[in-house]
């Protein structure tokens, strides 16, 4: 094994941008899904408005995902489906 080499049985390191996408890629496998990012906050360890941010670039990054800005009261309602 040279010094480059990982251990196969390593996590490897997640973004949040990577973690955002898979908790929304497992909670949209049911179909689609509203949501307001304070109310995830807490499940992906990241804080609304990182939410908010990364939801942005997912729109036009995540080819897997439907991601559209659904509506704002008091804070934007997002809708994510399978592709």
């Amino acid at each position: 094994m040279s010094a480059t080499t990982k251990p196969s049985d390593a996590p490897e390191p997640r973004s949040k941008e990577q973690r955002l996408k898979q908790f929304l890629r497992q909670k949209a496998d049911d179909g689609e899904m509203y949501f307001k990012s304070k109310f995830i906050a807490d499940e992906v360890e990241l804080s609304a408005k990182e939410i908010g941010a990364l939801m942005v670039k997912l729109k036009d990054s995540a080819t897997d995902l439907e991601i559209e800005k659904w509506s704002y009261t008091s804070a934007t309602t997002w809708r994510v489906a399978p592709a």
